[in-house]
C-alpha cells in the first residue's frame, strides 16, 4: 500500500498551513491539493465554475503535458505540479503575455532560494551555475473561452537518476537553499500574484522578462511550426511577446510559436 509518508524525505503538502498563507485579500481565492492527479491544468479547465484565482496542486501528475504534446512524470512528491486559473479582464490579445509574466514569477521565487535562474523563451526556466545546471520548470497556458490556466512544474528534489532528461536539473541538484516544497509553492504563488496583478493593471511586463532572458543575446535554432528551422542572433523579444532572430544575412524574423535551441551566447 503506497503511504503518503513511504518517502520520509518527500512529505506530502500541507494544505490547511498553504491555505493560511496564500488565501484571502491580495491573494489567492481557492486552493486545493489533491494526491495525485494526471493534469493539473486539464482538471482546473474542466471546473468551468471555478473562480479566478483558483490554484490546483498536485503531490504527483502522471501525465503531466508541455508544449507540442509533450508528457512528462516525476517520482510522486519530488516536484510541483501547480496550475492557476484566471478570467483576465485584459483583452484577449494581451493573454500572450502570460507565459512570460508565469515564468518570470518562478525565477523571482527561485532566485530567492540562492539558485541563478533565467528564461529560455517561450517556456523553460534554467538553472545556471556552476552546481547541475539545466532545465528545472515548464510552463504551459492554455485558454479555454474566458478563462485561461497558467501550469508549471518545477523539479524540487529530483536525484540525478529520475531526471526525465540529461538537460535537467533540480533545486536540490543545483544547490537551493530549500528543498521544502511548502516553501517553493508560497514563494512561488506569492510571486505569481504580484506579477498577475502588475499585468492586469496595464503593467508593462516585458523589462523584467528581458532582465531574465537567457535566450536574448544567444544564437539559437529555431524548429518552427512548419517543420522548417531558422538559425541566427535572438535580438529581441519584443512586447507581444514575439521572439525576434535575425538570420546571417541580417534579415530579422518574429516568431510566435518556435522550439528553441540555444547554441551559444554572442
Amino acid at each position: 500500500m503506497d503511504s503518503p509518508w513511504s518517502d520520509l524525505d518527500r512529505p506530502p503538502l500541507r494544505v490547511l498551513p498553504l491555505r493560511r498563507a496564500l488565501l484571502g485579500p491580495g491573494g489567492w481565492s481557492a486552493l486545493d491539493v489533491v494526491a495525485s492527479t494526471g493534469s493539473t491544468n486539464a482538471d482546473l479547465l474542466a471546473r468551468e465554475d471555478a473562480p479566478d484565482g483558483s490554484v490546483l496542486v498536485a503531490d504527483h501528475q502522471d501525465a503531466g503535458r508541455g508544449r507540442l504534446g509533450r508528457t512528462w512524470s516525476a517520482p510522486p512528491r519530488s516536484g510541483l505540479a501547480v496550475s492557476v486559473l484566471l478570467r483576465p479582464r485584459r483583452p484577449v490579445a494581451d493573454w500572450p503575455l502570460l507565459p512570460l509574466v508565469t515564468g518570470t514569477a518562478v525565477v523571482d521565487a527561485l532566485v530567492e532560494l540562492g539558485v541563478q535562474a533565467r528564461l529560455k523563451w517561450p517556456n523553460d526556466v534554467l538553472l545556471e551555475g556552476p552546481d547541475r545546471p539545466g532545465k528545472v520548470c515548464g510552463v504551459l497556458a492554455e485558454v479555454r473561452g474566458e478563462r485561461v490556466v497558467l501550469g508549471a512544474g518545477i523539479n524540487v528534489s529530483l536525484r540525478t537518476d529520475e531526471l526525465p532528461v540529461d538537460t535537467a536539473t533540480s533545486l536540490v541538484l543545483a544547490g537551493a537553499r530549500s528543498a521544502d516544497r511548502d516553501t517553493v509553492l508560497r514563494r512561488y504563488l506569492r510571486a505569481l500574484r504580484t506579477r498577475v496583478d502588475a499585468w492586469a493593471a496595464g503593467e508593462p511586463v516585458l523589462p523584467a522578462y528581458r532582465a531574465v532572458s537567457a535566450t536574448i543575446g544567444a544564437q539559437v535554432r529555431a524548429h518552427l511550426p512548419d517543420g522548417s528551422a531558422l538559425e541566427g542572433l535572438a535580438v529581441d523579444v519584443e512586447d507581444d511577446g514575439r521572439l525576434v532572430v535575425q538570420d546571417s544575412g541580417g534579415t530579422r524574423r518574429r516568431l510566435a510559436a518556435a522550439d528553441v535551441v540555444h547554441l551559444r551566447r554572442r
